[in-house]
This record gives structure tokens, sequence and C-alpha cells, in this order.
């Protein structure tokens, strides 16, 4: 299922195995740091980034906030707290940094001079505060904080929270959807949006007794708001419709600071989220789908003229989703990225003609920023042999360098093939896309067993990037040749061939596997009895599907994947999606459910199989996974359930992270390597 997936890389992963000294092993793995988040300095001279590193015995990553000078020359860290803080945003005029920190026990916004001294806390709310940004001026921030909307004072939603926590009933009562979503029990808390004032630390809720999220829940955050350049109104986008979770509709809205008051500037009727004023303030960038109800349409960008009150598509001819963007101070270009063909990209959009430039092709390169000068852009920037690190490049496409240098001795050691780029032929004679990576001290005379990693979404894809639950390299240093193809429903391929996919879950993706298996087997350091596959999400219900139409493979993983297509839209939130999928409901299109679910060819299992489930996941809710571990059973084959009672569609927890690496090269070792 949809997971924006991408697995989006959060703390640590490892290897079973040798010690030998160019091994990726659980100790040189932990040691690294990820960083986060670049935010150029207004001068132009620094770069404010986060830099987490992973804290095993703590089961937990510990952030800070550092600077780095833009010639990578001077490196320092700014904060120095065993509480997370992270978050940083400059002041209008370069001499604090806003950031958020849970030192005080909930995640509050603090201010910190640049040239020394003391963190003060700016924000005390019962709530907490998400993802503060600036006022123009820098007298005030914005911010949004998860509240009871019955509540016209924070002394309520504290007194509220601290009711229920003491209450010894636990019951929940809901009255309508979304009651949960993906990992959280919404009970009667929506975002809204507040303003407070830096120095007071008084706030106000914008969006008084709004039961809708401002910005949308959960994925919104700061890049869902932004100020206009004279700070009376903020743009904001929230998902206002009668019936949350069978709807894609977010729409954009202006809010008076000062009065509140509230108009609407979209009325398209599919999503348009991610508002950003231009610099002049006579437009406001954002991003945008056309077709209603379908969370995988093209991401579009567009302007709206403050002015005009018009709306106009810049990347109408650009067949990709636009993603991470932000605006070239004299507003002359939008740069972006965006996934195409296996890798994440930086492109460079003409505002005026409409010109797409691209920057950057190699590599995943996110969370864009540009110097005030228009030269260089900072971003993040990580690949399957490389982990997140801050990098720039000039607007040219010259000069790539990497500004931050945690991790040098640790990669300097690994060996750490990189990934080849192949094509093959697959369902319908298209040519597919896919990864492969060899093991370290590989050997072409060797035959190695082989593992097949199918990625989720299924409108995703697996691109050149470090990821940590299905990281390639721990695999791949485990002794396996690992195989990752980009079939049919894949992201930045175009849309035509995202589009093939819905209504069509285990057809021509299924072919497109199995025709990368035989490209696989027929490798002449492949051992074709020796090949497994895993997968989460969509990846997992292929796994499932696999199961039932196929024992050529010699074992399988399946992680959060839908077993039953019926039970699993009765207990998941986003029903938009399952409705599109398989064009309407169970009741309205029963033969779409029966046909594309793996439960109903249990007979054909034979395959030795793996199932990991969290049971905080409620976007795949862990029962599809128990009942597949119960048919695996029931049919006598070798089988495992892995058990997390404490995450939820992704293993987060550091320890949790640990064990289910162990678990997963485990299994495959069991079947592959004897």
């Amino acid at each position: 299922m949809r997971i924006r997936f991408v697995l989006l890389a959060l703390l640590t992963v490892f290897v079973v195995g040798s010690a030998s000294a160019d091994l990726l092993t659980i100790d040189r793995f932990v040691s690294m740091t990820r960083c986060s988040d670049p935010q150029i300095s207004p001068d132009g001279r620094m770069v404010a980034f986060v830099a987490s590193v992973p804290d095993t015995a703590a089961n937990r990553s510990n952030t800070d906030i550092w600077l780095v000078s833009a010639d990578g020359k001077v490196t320092r860290k700014l904060t120095n707290s065993d509480a997370a803080d992270y978050h940083p945003r400059w002041s209008p005029d370069g001499k604090s940094i806003l950031f958020v920190s849970t030192r005080s026990g909930t995640p509050q916004a603090w201010v910190i001079r640049v040239d020394g001294g003391e963190a003060r806390m700016a924000t005390n709310i019962s709530t907490g505060v998400n993802d503060p940004v600036w006022s123009p001026d820098g007298r005030e921030i914005a911010f949004y904080s998860f509240v009871f909307p019955q509540c016209k004072s924070d002394s309520c939603n504290s007194a509220m929270e601290k009711a229920r926590e003491k209450n010894r009933v636990k019951a929940r009562v809901t009255d309508g959807l979304l009651y949960r979503h993906w990992d959280t029990w919404k009970e009667g808390k929506f975002n809204h949006l507040f303003i407070a004032d830096v120095e007071t630390g008084t706030f106000r809720d914008l969006t008084p007794g709004e039961r809708h999220d401002f910005p949308p829940f959960p994925w919104g955050g700061s890049g869902d708001y932004s100020f206009s350049p004279d700070g009376k109104k903020i743009c904001v986008a929230a998902k206002m419709v009668e019936m949350e979770a069978i709807s894609t509709n977010t729409d954009l809205f202006l809010i008076d600071v000062a009065t509140g008051n509230m108009t609407k500037l979209t009325d398209n009727e599919a999503a348009d989220e991610s508002p950003s004023y231009s610099p002049d303030g006579r437009y406001i960038a954002y991003r945008t789908q056309r077709v209603p109800g379908f969370e995988s349409d093209r991401w579009r960008l567009a302007l709206y003229d403050t002015k005009k009150g018009t709306h106009r598509i810049l990347t109408e001819g650009f067949d990709r989703w636009v993603e991470d963007y932000t605006w070239s101070r004299d507003g002359k270009y939008i740069y972006f990225a965006a996934v195409d063909n296996g890798n994440k990209g930086l492109f460079k959009l003409d505002t005026a003609s409409g010109k797409i430039k691209k920057i950057l092709g190699k590599g995943t390169s996110s969370s864009l920023a540009v110097t005030p000068d228009g030269k260089t852009i900072v971003f993040v920037r990580r690949s399957f042999d490389f982990p997140h690190s801050i990098w720039k490049i000039s607007t040219s496409g010259k000069h790539l360098a990497r500004l931050s240098h945690f991790n040098d001795a640790v990669i300097s050691r690994l060996d750490l093939n990189s990934a080849e780029d192949i094509r093959y032929k697959g369902a319908d004679g298209a040519t597919i896309q896919a990864f492969l990576i060899k093991p370290p001290h590989f050997d072409s005379h060797k035959r190695y067993p082989a593992i097949v990693l199918v990625h989720g979404g299924p409108q995703s894809a697996f691109i050149d990037a470090w990821y940590t639950n299905w990281n390639a390299q721990v695999f791949a240093a485990a002794g396996y040749i690992i195989f990752i193809p980009n079939f049919h429903g894949s992201d930045g391929f175009g849309q035509d061939f995202i589009n093939e996919i819905s209504g069509d879950w285990g057809g021509k993706c299924y072919i497109d596997i199995m025709k990368g298996f035989d490209y696989l087997a027929s490798l002449p350091f492949v051992d074709a009895k020796r090949i497994g596959a895993a997968g989460a999400s969509y990846g997992g219900y292929m796994i499932d599907w696999i199961e039932g139409h196929t024992d050529r493979f010699a074992c399988l993983i399946s992680m959060a994947g839908p077993y039953n297509l019926v039970s699993e839209y009765g207990t998941t939130e986003e029903l938009w999606f399952p409705e599109w999928e398989f064009r309407g409901t169970p009741y309205e299109n029963p033969m779409e459910y029966e046909r594309w679910s793996p439960s109903n060819f249990v007979s054909n299992f034979k395959t030795p199989c793996m199932v990991v489930v969290g049971e905080r996941d409620y976007r795949v809710p862990f029962s599809e996974g128990l009942q597949m571990f119960t048919a695996l059973q029931r049919m006598g084959i070798t089988s495992r359930l892995v058990y997390f009672p404490d995450e939820g569609h992704w293993i987060l927890k550091l320890q949790n992270v640990k064990f289910y690496y162990e678990q997963f090269i485990g299994w495959m070792d069991r079947f592959l390597k004897r």
C-alpha cells in the first residue's frame, strides 16, 4: 500500500555475520550519522542542518543542530542536548535559529543565537509545537498543534488530556471516519494552525473550533503553510471535506493573520498542497493533482496569481511527479526534485517560459534550499552506496560537492558496490528498469544466492537511495546478489506506466517480476535454485500473490501486506485507495476484490514464508499478516510470524530494526545458503 514509501529512511540498519574490516557490520553502521533539513542563512554564508546519531542502547537517535560554512571548510555543533533538537529555521536577520526541542519534556519552539549563548524556550503549549516558521519581520512564528477543537484555551486542552490519561476506562468512541490514521488514533483531535509571539510566548489559534486539519493530518508540515512576504496572510493546505476517508481533496486557504478570516483559493476536487509565496508576493506556487480520488495522479506544479486570482499549471508537459521545491530569491526560477528512471533528480523551472532543465540525475535528492545569489542549491543526497549527507551543486549543474563528512571514515573502509542500472523486457514487451547490487568481494566465477526486493506503493519505486528497513547494502553484505525491479505502476517512468497497475494488482507487475526472475536466473554468477523474494506494503501483497502463483522462489518474506482484500478494506483507513484501485467497494464490485485477493489462492501455497507485522499498523492492519500466517500454517508450510506490538507500517525503533534484520537475513540464510 502507499507509504510515500520510500521507506523514508530513519534511524539505523545492520548486518549479521562477518566482522571483516570491509563489511557493513552492525558497529560500523550504527556509528553513521544521518544528516537532514539543510537551511541556508539569509546572507548565504552558512548552512544549518540536523545530524542524527543512533543510540542503540537508548533505542533512539539523538538529533542536534549543526552549522557548516557554504564552502564546507568550517563545521560546528550549535546545540548539544540529550533531548531531540531539530527543524532549524534562520531568523530573518540571520542572528538566531528557531528550532524544535523536547528538552522541556514536550516539543516546543526554542531560539538560539548563532554567535553563542544558551537557547531559550519561545513557546509553552501543552499539546506541543510542530514545524514552526518565522514571520517575515521575525516577531512571530507560525506552527501547528494537535488539539481538541472544542477547547478555547491551552488549559482546556491540558485538562482534557490529563483526564483521558487518568481515566481507567480506555474505550474509544467514534461516530465517523477517519477515526485512526497510519499509526495514530485521532480521538477527536485535529491539527490547528497557531501564531506565537517570539518574545512573550503568547499564542493564539488561527483556526479555532475547526474540525478539519490545518495542515492535513498526518502528512502535513511546514511545507503546507507559507507566510506572505508582508506577513499579513498565511496560505495553508487543509482537507475540508464531509468524509475524509473517501476523498483525496485538499485545498488551499488564505488566512488573515490579524483577523483569522479565511478565504478558499482552490476549487479543484483533487489535491492541492504545498503552497509557497514567491519572494515578491505576487504568486503562490503549489502542487496539484487533477484526478479526484486517485492519490497517485501526477503531481504538477501550479501558480496562483494573487492579483488576478487565476491559476496556471507550469509542468503540464513534464511527465514526472514534482516533489520538494523552492523558489529562487529573484522569483525567476523554481528548483524541484522529481523521481526519474530510478533516481530522484534536481530540476530547474523557468517560471516565465515554463522550460525545465535537469541539473542532477543520479542518486536521490531532497530538501532543497537556494543561496540568495541564486548560484547554488544545497540539499540532502543519498544513494545505494552512501547515506544521507548535505551536498551542494551550482544551479548550472556543475561543482557537485559534499558539505557534511560525518560518515567518511566508516564508508571509506567498506566494500560497497554501486548499483548497476539494467533494463529487460517485461509484460507486453515493456522495458523494465531494475537495479542489481553485488556483494562485497564479488567473484564472477562463483554462483551466489540472490534476493528480489519488491517495492511498496504500489505507485512508488525503489530509487537509488540509502534505505532503512530495506537497505540493499545490508543484504548484499550478507553474501547476496540483490535484484530490485521497478515494475508496472512504478513512479518515474511516466504517468501512463503508473496508471497501469490500478485494477491489475497481480497482472502485469507480477509478469514483470517473474521476467526479472528469468533475467536474474540467467546470469552466470547467480544460482537459480537459490533465489528468494521479499517485500513490504504492496510489496508484501505481491509476496502473498507470488506464494499462490509460483514455486520458483526458494523462500519469501512478506511484511505489512494485504492478504484478504475484502477484510483489508473493512479495517484500513484511507478508503479512497482501495476504492480507486479496485473500482469501488467490495459490495459494489466484489469480483475485482476476489480476483486479486491472495487469500483465494491458498491451495497453491508451497514456499517457506516469513510474515512480519506491526500491531500499530492501521494502513494495512496486522490482522492481514495474521491471516496469511494462519493459512501458511494450516497448509503445513514452513513459516514464521514476526510480530512487533510497538510498531506501525514501518519498523522504526532501533532495537526492533536490529532484530528485524537478524530475522530477515537469518530466514534467507536458512533456505538460500544450505
